[in-house]
């Protein structure tokens, strides 16, 4: 394939006029006929920009100043927002991010089969900053200036952002910036720790170190002493995922947890494990969709996607059976192990390939009274294909894609079913991302 010949970009910033807003959350201008897609400006906005990438039918744009501020507009809780690429949003107020994201679902069921929920929920919204409980953070040692980076790439850029804090990290992590890169440049393996995995529990946090050479006995004493210091797990990550190890605390389970007191259980999941990065959406995530559901106590009910069983453990507390099926089967053993911790006896969890034929395991045989279902991106349309089979009279689909999601819409609507209920959730403020939930009925 030819690569795209590279077209030298006009220097001077223009001005322009912006009319409405992409699904990615830019502005969009037309000059002389021709679609500008421009980053950091809202509706009704005059900006100047100057020009990131030039196409044969549109440009692409970033804001560098605003001439004339439209309805919407605020300053962004975090003074590296215009450069760092971890948010694109902060500058529109949060009721116009919900709007949009709510635009965005209602325009893909339409895409996809003219679909409308006969009812669009209120947005499910909880605190916008200080919620992301999991990230994968750059490190860069800077030779030049001899210190090191941590935090998210630029805009349109492999370079990491010189970040001193982050507004939209948990704040046990997002305020210790600044602490990890002075800890780091002590380190003798600097140059060679490209990233920290984070994952934040209710109670104890987790960072995971890459390093790609053998660390010293001196920088993992370190690295234990900052653990101490600010009460961090602390892991290191020599090479690939099965190679990550705890060195501190030195006893005990490696473990985080988080708890759904709505339904009185505790979930342990290792810092590696997929988990919702927002833990206060995910609680009230967790009692929509059961509410959805309406589980009762003779029900059997199928969670498909179900990870550790953040859907599954609650379940199992109010209805008389509950199955768990996940394709990762380490997730599965994660799942059976909250299962025992909370002391629930009529759940069980199986490891299945959900792209194949699973309708004749041995699980599925006798069937589900409800299906709760909550894919990866890439959606379920080989899942949702065969969930009539089942008799299901209610199904709660959980998404991270409403393009994905509309697609399978249609499918389930295809097979007897109809689209009660649909609304967003906004589970990464100030960002594009859209999380939604639907309830279908046979």
């Amino acid at each position: 394939m030819a690569r795209r010949r590279t077209k030298k970009l006009p220097q001077e910033p223009i001005e322009v006029k912006i009319e409405k807003l992409s699904h990615e959350g830019r502005g969009i201008a037309y000059t002389d006929g021709k679609t500008q897609f421009v980053e950091g400006a809202l509706p009704g906005e005059t900006v100047m920009a100057k020009f990131v990438d030039s196409r044969g039918k549109f440009d692409e744009l970033a804001t560098v100043e605003v001439l004339t501020p439209g309805p919407g507009r605020v300053e962004p809780p975090c003074a590296h927002a215009q450069l760092c690429g971890g948010c694109s949003l902060q500058h529109m107020e949060s009721e116009r991010q919900i709007e949009l994201k709510e635009s965005v679902l209602l325009e893909q069921l339409q895409h996809f089969g003219q679909i409308t929920p006969d009812e669009l929920i209120p947005p499910m919204v909880d605190q916008t900053t200080g919620y992301r409980r999991k990230a994968r953070l750059g490190v860069k040692y800077v030779h030049k200036r001899d210190e090191v980076l941590v935090g998210f790439r630029e805009k349109r850029s492999s370079f990491l952002t010189d970040i001193r804090q982050c507004e939209v990290l948990d704040p046990r992590i997002g305020t210790r910036m600044m602490d990890f890169r002075e800890m780091l440049a002590t380190l003798d393996a600097r140059q060679s720790i490209p990233q920290i995995e984070v994952a934040a529990g209710d109670e104890c946090v987790a960072l995971v170190f890459r390093h790609l050479v053998p660390l010293t006995e001196q920088d993992i004493e370190r690295l234990i002493a900052f653990g101490q210091a600010h009460q961090f797990d602390i892991y290191l990550q020599p090479k690939g995922p099965t190679t990550v190890h705890r060195i501190w605390p030195a006893e005990g389970a490696d473990r985080l947890t988080y708890r759904l007191p709505e339904f009185d259980v505790t979930m342990h999941y290792h810092p590696m494990d997929f988990t919702q990065v927002n833990a206060g959406i995910n609680q009230k995530m967790v009692h929509r969709a059961i509410e959805w559901l309406d589980p009762q106590p003779e029900d059997r009910i199928l969670d498909l996607f179900c990870g550790l069983g953040n859907f599954t453990i609650p379940l199992a507390t109010v209805a008389s059976h509950v199955i768990g099926v996940e394709g990762d089967e380490e997730m599965v053993r994660r799942g059976s192990e909250n299962a025992k911790f909370n002391n629930l006896n009529n759940v069980a969890f199986h490891a299945a390939n959900l792209q194949a034929d699973y309708t004749q395991e041995s699980w599925a045989s006798e069937g589900f009274d409800k299906i709760l279902i909550d894919p990866p991106r890439s959606g379920a349309l080989d899942v949702v294909s065969r969930l009539s089979r089942f008799g299901a009279n209610r199904i709660v689909y959980v998404s991270c894609n409403p393009a994905t999601l509309a697609r399978d819409t249609r499918e389930l609507i295809d097979q007897g079913y109809k689209l009660l209920k649909a609304g967003v959730m906004d589970m990464f403020p100030h960002t594009t991302h859209v999380e939604s939930i639907a309830l279908f009925e046979k």
